[in-house]
């Protein structure tokens, strides 16, 4: 049954035909669209900016944040892996002051960083950028790693860890790599990487909003919706303040001016060599530096934290740029929608119209979860019946009817290396899917508890029927 409502919810989620084209963008088109998507999708609070050249053409604040206040465009909130550009960004400005050697080793300029495997004297500064170094989820012990205490605590934390390629041969998405790379700039720099984000990217930007940790900058509570129904919570425990791949906290004004630069306009940070050496694809996949290469040219990379979604997309033949954030992340990622959307108007095309796909998904996993809990109560309170139908037959035939139920509580138990499995080898612990998975994992463990009770239920009462039967005779 669950496997048959999860299809219907798929298929209902399918994107909806795209609407009449508009025949101009601007901000009204900007501002018309993110109103219905914020409507239809019920997002708590969420803040975009578009760009175009030097010149922020909109920027704007919809929702609420967790304290009631309106969300505008100043709104500081988390971007997640947003930041690995932002970390690409301080690499290549010191590679630029020779300050670190692009192609050398991570080893001879960072003696601190060793690992468990020979190979990893191996991997290069680009490598890390790129995420060809070698560094996987599935070699490294990533769930560890949360617990580091600073950069250089984090990189001492990888001397046991191993990779599961040769440098450069392949890709796979690893936060350690911006990690790493977030602690190189510290030790080029000589300052801690917080100090060097703010006076050489933040400042220069005119970025006031934007900081690597909380305590600089406050974005509030992020939230996880339950059935529709959105809750304000803590960030899952996590290395964040001062990762280079998840800790930038920043704002929709911010990012105009960070789409800006990475277009090759407004403040300068590094020269035209070093954006397009940042926009490269490796050789062996479409991704650049904190930025995924697109086939028409233009580039993207979404953000995902526990409570915090965002999507960034730049033009570099046209010059537009887009940012979405949100302080609700879900089942569904509404900012990466809006992000296509906006995108779409800049090229004067109609976006797709806003659909309701984390509502309907969400309402068929509630109604699964209640179906699972009342068939579950209606098989503990007919177990005695079973039993006593079931107390003279065969041990093994009995046996086979409690398959069934035990299923759901295997997929339950299987349910994190699944998922890690689907998400290309990231690994997804327990705690994590508590968060953005909420309405999934509240409806597979409603599935389980539901089997189990049912299969206790039944043999406490076949036991007391056998004894019964044993009894009478």
């Amino acid at each position: 049954m669950f496997g048959a409502a999860l299809a219907a919810a798929a298929v209902l989620a399918l994107p909806a035909a795209p609407a009449q084209a508009q025949a101009d963008a601007g901000p009204e088109a900007y501002d018309a669209y993110l109103t219905d998507l914020v409507a239809a999708s019920g997002v708590p609070g969420l803040s975009a900016v578009v760009v175009h050249g030097d010149e922020t053409v909109f920027a704007a604040g919809y929702g609420a944040d967790s304290h009631g206040d309106p969300v505008t465009e100043h709104t500081p909130m988390r971007v997640a892996s947003l930041s690995k550009s932002f970390t690409a960004m301080a690499v290549m400005i010191l590679v630029e002051e020779g300050a670190i050697d692009l192609d050398g080793t991570v080893a001879a300029q960072l003696p601190e960083f060793a690992m468990a495997d020979p190979r990893a004297a191996e991997v290069t500064v680009r490598q890390l950028l790129d995420q060809t170094s070698g560094f996987a989820d599935t070699t490294i012990d990533v769930v560890e790693l949360e617990d580091a205490t600073s950069l250089e605590d984090y990189v001492a934390r990888l001397g046991d860890d191993a990779l599961a390629a040769d440098p450069g041969t392949d890709w796979a998405y690893c936060n350690a790599n911006a990690n790493v790379a977030a602690r190189l700039v510290e030790v080029a720099s000589g300052k801690p990487f917080a100090d060097f984000m703010r006076e050489r990217v933040f400042g220069p930007l005119g970025m006031d909003d934007s900081a690597t940790r909380d305590e600089d900058v406050e974005p509030g509570l992020g939230s996880n919706s339950l059935f529709g129904l959105w809750i304000a919570r803590e960030e899952a425990h996590g290395f964040l303040d001062d990762s280079g791949s998840g800790g930038i906290i920043t704002s929709a004004d911010d990012m105009g001016r960070w789409l800006a630069t990475q277009n090759g306009h407004g403040t300068p940070l590094v020269g035209a060599a070093g954006l397009e050496a940042m926009h490269t694809p490796s050789a062996v996949q479409d991704y650049g530096m904190g930025w995924s290469v697109e086939s028409d040219g233009t580039l993207a990379h979404s953000g995902n934290l526990m409570t915090y979604n965002a999507a960034q997309w730049i033009d570099p033949e046209t010059g537009y740029g887009v940012a979405v954030m949100s302080t609700g992340a879900g089942l569904a990622d509404v900012t990466w929608a809006a992000m296509e959307g906006l995108a779409a108007i800049t090229a004067g095309e109609a976006p797709a119209e806003p659909g309701r796909d984390r509502q309907v998904i969400e309402l068929v996993l509630a109604v699964v979860a209640l179906a699972a809990l009342g068939l579950g109560a209606l098989g503990v309170a007919r177990s005695r019946r079973w039993a006593e139908r079931r107390a003279g037959r065969r041990a093994w035939a009995t046996a086979l009817r409690m398959v069934p139920l035990l299923v759901p509580a295997v997929l339950f138990a299987a349910y994190p290396a699944g998922v890690s499995f689907i998400s290309g080898g990231r690994t997804v612990p327990w705690p994590q899917l508590f968060y953005f998975a909420l309405p999934l994992t509240v409806t597979l463990m409603a599935a389980a508890v539901a089997g189990l009770a049912v299969a206790v239920a039944r043999l406490v009462r076949l036991r007391s029927a056998v004894r019964s039967v044993g009894s009478a005779a």
